[in-house]
């Protein structure tokens, strides 16, 4: 096999302006909430990547309308806490682990039972992490051989308030229980061993539902009222821009000015702590 010779010579400082790609993570967040809402939700800077377009296509699939994605934007006719509805067959959610334990926790709330599965790498992901405090709120969750998806999610079950403390500190876990809690009778509280994410409950108080924040524990109490449509603009993901910063920081002479990059305040935190 013929072997190819690359030349790379060096260019000059790096200059300007960029926008980069819209957060994986809020876009999920922001087509989730915007589903439960009440009223329409109008979202910008959505990231268009495959593992959100199958959230959107769960929701849709959950008797959510949803427009777009169009560079970005996307509009939500938020069907309120509980107006999802059955779906046809199992939801398939590609490759997104996001998308399948945020889901499991939301899932586990409403009065009809759903199947979650994936592509062949999720079906081999963990989903026991998730299961093990949807179930002491009283989900029924049945995962696949060694706590592997695919996932049934038995519906019609009344959840209540619990405390957890959780083993791993972990955004996606929280913020499944946090959802569930939205439909359990009772305070829910998460106690994590150390910072995660904290998306969810920023973005649950901005539609409109109150969460209460003291040191390592988050709470809400089930049913609490309604979310509420917004206007949302997502900010760009931090993890995308930093390629970019790399590359500045290491041109002499470079300035390069990144746009709307890590607007919560707590996201940076975390990312100055893993780049160390």
């Amino acid at each position: 096999m013929a072997s190819l010779d690359y030349t790379v010579r060096a260019g000059g400082p790096l200059a300007g302006t960029i926008t980069v790609a819209g957060d994986k993570s809020i876009s999920h967040r922001a087509v989730i909430l915007g589903a439960l809402a009440e009223g329409r939700s109008e979202i910008t800077g959505l990231l268009e990547g495959e593992d959100v377009l199958g959230t959107i296509a769960a929701f849709r699939a959950l008797g959510v309308t949803i427009d777009g994605p169009h560079d970005g934007r996307l509009t939500v006719e938020g069907v309120g806490l509980h107006g999802l509805k059955p779906p046809a067959g199992p939801l398939d959610l590609g490759n997104s682990g996001t998308s399948m334990r945020l889901l499991a926790g939301l899932l586990a709330a409403q009065p009809f039972t759903t199947r979650l599965v994936g592509d062949a790498s999720l079906m081999r992901r963990p989903m026991e992490r998730v299961a093990v405090p949807l179930r002491l709120m009283g989900a029924v969750i049945e995962t696949g051989e060694g706590g592997r998806p695919p996932l049934h999610v038995v519906g019609g079950q009344r959840l209540h308030g619990i405390e957890y403390r959780m083993p791993v500190a972990s955004a996606q876990v929280k913020s499944a229980i946090l959802l569930a809690a939205l439909y359990a009778k009772g305070r829910t509280s998460v106690i994590e061993p150390a910072p995660s994410r904290d998306h969810s409950e920023r973005m649950l108080a901005g539609f409109g539902y109150p969460v209460h924040r003291d040191g390592a524990t988050v709470s809400l109490e089930g049913g609490a009222g309604p979310l509420h449509g917004v206007r949302l603009a997502v900010p760009a993901d931090l993890s995308s821009a930093a390629f970019f910063l790399v590359a500045a920081s290491i041109v002499p002479g470079s300035c390069v000015r990144l746009r709307r990059v890590g607007m919560n305040p707590h996201r940076r935190m975390r990312s100055r702590s893993t780049l160390r």
